[in-house]
């Protein structure tokens, strides 16, 4: 049988959602509008069906109205405010879901102009196209990788805008499971909603238990059979491997059974996508992660059940704002279709906490009213009225109970009203509310009919206060494991100072206590011998860490002992490391730094802030923070504050200058845990046990939460990386580069050319990159003997070569093979030709518009399903010499501009020659077979002086054979019997139905032919 993509996942997938309730169309039978993809027809129909007061002429001009707010640059919001409301002309019934038309459609071009493309399969949804899916076979090169970086391409290509705008969820797959060791995602079936950049790929991982019986039907035969007809595999109905991949367990089935389902469908279209603008930064379209959507189910079922309180414990960074967002969407509805009118409050118990939250809701669109005193919360308490603004939108309002939560007073409730139903959302319920206090006693008196939902990212500790007693049980818990496993936050490295620096501060301290004698532990820390040091230990190391990580945008934080530390290391950097504000004037003819030297240029940390309640107005706090988010600021200096709910993904290194305890512990360290770039780890500097004569190690830390945690002990073990871990993969780099110089890049470079085997070379490119992500690993477990074996300076350049080889290689088997050239597409060849060394602008332009035409020429020619086709084989022939002429990052600007117009020309031929093959696949209902053969019965020797005499004659010769192969699939297994039965058709049809003249070596050369075809994709092997 054929075994690729098509017959081992999409065609499987494409009758899973048949058995979802999708019906299947085949585009040859349909008729949409190019320019938006909509299906009109239906589209027409199931507007008046839910509309009926509309005219024809209305259902006219609410398309068009559609079809214009498509072009807006806005993410497809207008569309999507129509695609949900419920009170305008309706788009979708969601009252009831099933009233709806469900269609799946296969290989749906998406074209404007000269570029396209077509997802594997797209679903709509009374004839709109809502969702795409795109399959890959499991074991393919570069896995999901691949597929991530096309749609990027695609979806910042503003040709599409309209396409995008329209599509609201994605599925990429190649039928894996997932691989928990996996740092990207590689394998597995990921979901995402569009983007204007790269969509985030987000794991799915289903909670609930389904009834398959009851969710899915069966097909009848003879829809598969009419599927597998139009789809051009008739071969592949009875095969053993095909019956396999319609189990509805394959990854691909599960994640379709998960979103696609018309319930789960449903409740994502309305309740799981967020438009999110933060502040001049573009607006980015959110999809709901799989914990919050189950969370925000878990608390449905809690209140269906009758209880009205409860915890979810979702870990640091896994958007406890945003869900509680997304559930505010759902609350809504779910109370309104019960005649109640909720009322949201999101208790915080701090005022940059309530500036941070406010601002989290207010990117999210909903209208943020504050609270921050007990008179304004009594008041609003007391008001029978839900909103606070004009405009009717959804709103929040954030209570900061820091002032008044010990008030002795009770804020009660006279007016209680049973149509208003308040929910209180109280972040961080493991610490500040205190059960003797007044605050929780005044919550209960103002409305015992509140609902109250606790959230925390970190475990419920102590024995003092039981959070789970004041709060209820867990509604819905998400632990660390799941959350780094799922790509939502990095495992965390704890380094250990360097033992000269522990010896230099030890003699800062001893010279200290001489002067100040038995002075407060305060004021030493403070002192200025002993904070220029460690403040110098923190910029050089900081600087390295930027050198090494290769990224000389990430941040770090220092928290010191005491507020005074604080003041006094600000001080110091101000009048030793920061910044000259006086500008410098270049000379006309200054010569071009170094690449090291500029790359150590961008690595210094010039500018720092320190943020302390103390120090600054409020509104200029605030503005550092910004500004350091921003990645204008390098270091902050912190005591209490930004300890917790502060996320900045650029924040990477966080310096610990003092011991923590309990919550704010694990608080604090996640600071570091945001994902940002291609980042594994965040990393922990650690100070705090130098006031412990030296002699403890960042150990306690793990300790404190073992010994604090118990049995919940589990779900952290996977927080930091362990020692045992550091040493096996330092002993595999160790390994992997034994053979080779790696103090000599030329040496180095020269050695890695005489390896031809991909395996061989993916392996050194592994140990490189990992050896790159590991510095601070080797650092900390004390091998020092290979930081001397290995240059970290040159580890860029060395992994850039690497990388550059293994890439010629793919590229050397794709353009050489005949074998399969659709491998043309499962490498970046651009990314190995602009690894440019010169950096000047003119040459970068140039370099962009030079990798924008080769990667349009590849793709191009990689969608010829005819390889054989002369005009292919020229246009492959000269892509591939100028690929083997010379290496394209050594070219000077003039041959750069050259090959962009040879590369133009192979361009625009090799579009030609695929709207000519698609034309002609076209005419045999997309069978590449019959358009192949076609195409050779034409060339040389023509069979018959007229094309559509020779199409008549080989469809008729289709439809007999792909008969006869329905009746009797097995046949295939059986090459002798079936050179008979095309031998004897090919007379009939051709030769006794069509008249076309044939003597035997013809009739011959054609069943030959038609044989290889069959058997080719019966066996999946490559044209």
């Amino acid at each position: 049988m054929k075994f690729n993509e098509d017959s081992r996942v999409k065609i499987p997938t494409i009758l899973h959602f048949v058995r979802l309730g999708y019906t299947y169309l085949s585009l040859k039978e349909q008729t949409w509008n190019e320019s938006t993809n909509i299906f009109t027809d239906i589209f027409q129909k199931n507007i008046k069906r839910l509309n009926p007061e509309l005219s024809d002429g209305d259902v006219k001009r609410f398309y068009d109205e559609i079809s214009l707010c498509l072009e807006n640059e806005d993410i497809g919001k207008a569309f999507y405010e129509k695609l949900t409301s419920k009170s305008d002309k309706r788009i979708i019934d969601f009252e009831n879901f099933d009233n709806n038309t469900f269609n799946v459609v296969t290989e749906l071009t998406y074209k404007k102009d000269d570029e396209e493309f077509r997802p594997d399969i797209t679903l709509l949804i009374n004839g709109i196209p809502l969702a795409f899916i795109e399959v890959k076979k499991p074991n393919n090169r570069d896995g999901i990788l691949d597929e991530h970086k096309r749609i990027q391409r695609r979806f910042e290509n503003k040709k599409f805008r309209k396409f995008v705008n329209l599509t609201q969820l994605m599925v990429f797959s190649n039928n894996m499971e997932y691989d928990i060791n996996s740092a990207q995602p590689i394998e597995g079936a990921f979901y995402a909603t569009a983007s204007y950049q790269k969509p985030g790929f987000n794991y799915f991982r289903e909670e609930e238990t389904f009834d398959l019986t009851n969710i899915l039907s069966e097909i009848p035969d003879e829809l598969e059979t009419a599927i597998l007809k139009d789809t051009n595999l008739v071969g592949i109905k009875h095969a053993a491997e095909f019956q396999t991949n319609k189990n509805p367990n394959t990854p691909t089935n599960k994640i379709c059974t998960s979103l696609f389902q018309p319930a789960r469908l449903a409740f994502l279209l309305q309740y799981g996508f967020a438009y999110v603008k933060d502040g001049d930064g573009p607006l980015q379209k959110h999809i709901m992660r799989y914990p919050q959507l189950f969370a925000t189910k878990a608390i449905e079922t809690k209140l269906e059940a009758g209880i009205k309180k409860g915890i979810i414990w979702h870990t640091q960074g896994s958007g406890k704002t945003a869900l509680a967002y997304y559930s505010v969407k759902f609350l809504t509805d779910y109370f309104q279709s019960k005649n109640i009118v909720p009322k949201f409050y999101f208790i915080v118990d701090r005022i940059d906490l309530l500036t941070q939250s406010s601002k989290e809701f207010k990117h999210r669109g909903l209208v943020v009213h504050e609270i921050d005193s007990r008179e304004a919360f009594s008041k609003d308490i007391k008001s029978t009225s839900v909103i606070h603004n004009n405009s009717g939108k959804a709103e929040i309002t954030v209570v900061n109970i820091q002032k008044f939560e010990d008030d002795p007073n009770v804020i009660k409730n006279n007016d209680y009203n049973l149509n208003i139903q308040r929910i209180y959302f109280l972040d961080e319920v493991h610490r500040s509310y205190n059960p003797k206090g007044s605050f929780l006693a005044n919550l209960q008196e103002s409305d015992a009919n509140a609902i109250k939902i606790g959230l925390t990212g970190t475990p419920l500790l102590g024995d003092e206060y039981n959070s789970r007693l004041l709060f209820g049980d867990y509604i819905h818990k998400y632990y660390y494991n799941s959350s780094i496993a799922d790509g939502y936050t990095l495992r965390l490295i704890r380094e250990e100072i360097e033992t000269k620096y522990k010896l230099t501060l030890k003699e800062a301290l001893e010279s200290i206590q001489l002067l100040k004698g038995n002075a407060d532990k305060k004021v030493i820390y403070a002192h200025p011998k002993f904070v220029e040091p460690m403040l110098d230990y923190i910029v050089q190391d900081f600087e390295k860490a930027r050198i090494a990580m290769n990224d000389a945008t990430i941040g770090g934080m220092v928290v010191c002992d005491s507020s005074e530390q604080a003041k006094m290391m600000f001080e110091i950097f101000e009048s030793k490391y920061a910044q000259a504000e006086a500008p410098t004037l270049l000379m006309a003819a200054e010569p071009i730094e170094s690449y090291d030297k500029t790359k150590r240029e961008k690595s210094k940390v010039l500018r720092a802030a320190v943020i302390l309640h103390d120090i600054d107005t409020k509104d200029e706090r605030k503005n550092r923070v910004a500004e350091f988010k921003g990645g204008k600021i390098d270091l902050l200096f912190v005591f209490n504050m930004l300890l917790t709910g502060f996320d900045a993904p650029r924040l990477k290194k966080l310096y610990i200058g003092r011991v923590i305890k309990s919550h704010n512990l694990l608080q604090t360290l996640t600071r570091v845990n945001r994902t940002y770039k291609d980042f594994r780890y965040g990393y922990v500097v650690d100070f705090a046990d130098i006031q412990s004569e030296f002699d403890k190690t960042n150990r306690a830390y793990f300790d404190e939460l073992q010994s604090e945690l118990g049995d919940e002990m589990e779900h952290f073990s996977n927080l930091f990386k362990s020692s045992e871990e550091v040493n096996v993969e330092i002993q595999e780099i160790k390994d992997v580069l034994f053979a080779f110089d790696t103090l000599n890049a030329e040496n180095f470079s020269k050695q890695i050319t005489q390896i031809n085997n991909r395996k061989q070379m993916l392996e050194i490119v592994k140990a490189l990159n990992n050896a790159r992500s590991l510095y601070n690993l080797i650092r900390l477990s004390g091998n020092y003997e290979l930081l001397e074996k290995l240059d970290f300076n040159k580890l860029t350049q060395l992994s850039r070569l690497a990388n550059e080889r293994l890439s010629l290689i793919n590229t050397k088997e794709a353009l050489e093979n005949n074998i399969d050239t659709s491998n043309l597409l499962n490498i970046a060849l651009e990314d190995v030709l602009f690894a440019f060394v010169k950096v000047k602008e003119g040459e970068m332009i140039l370099a962009d518009q030079l990798k924008d035409i080769l990667q349009r020429t590849r793709e191009s020619l990689c969608g010829n399903f005819d390889p054989k086709d002369p005009v292919f084989v020229s246009l492959k022939e000269e892509l591939e010499r100028l690929f083997k002429k010379k290496n394209l990052n050594e070219i000077t600007k003039e041959e750069m501009e050259r090959n962009i117009k040879e590369l133009q020309v192979i361009y625009e031929a090799s579009r030609e020659v695929e709207r000519k093959n698609q034309l002609l696949k076209a005419k045999y209902d997309n069978d590449a077979k019959y358009a192949r053969m076609h195409k050779r019965l034409m060339e040389k020797d023509p069979l018959t002086d007229s094309e559509s005499k020779l199409f008549d004659a080989l469809h008729s010769l289709k439809l007999e054979v792909d008969a006869n192969i329905l009746k009797n699939s097995k046949m295939l297994e059986n090459e002798s019997f079936v050179e008979k039965m095309m031998v004897r058709l090919v007379i009939d049809q051709l030769k006794n139905k069509h008249h076309i003249d044939l003597n035997a070596d013809q009739a011959n050369n054609i069943k030959t032919m038609m044989v290889k075809e069959y058997m080719n994709e019966f066996y999946g092997r490559a044209y």
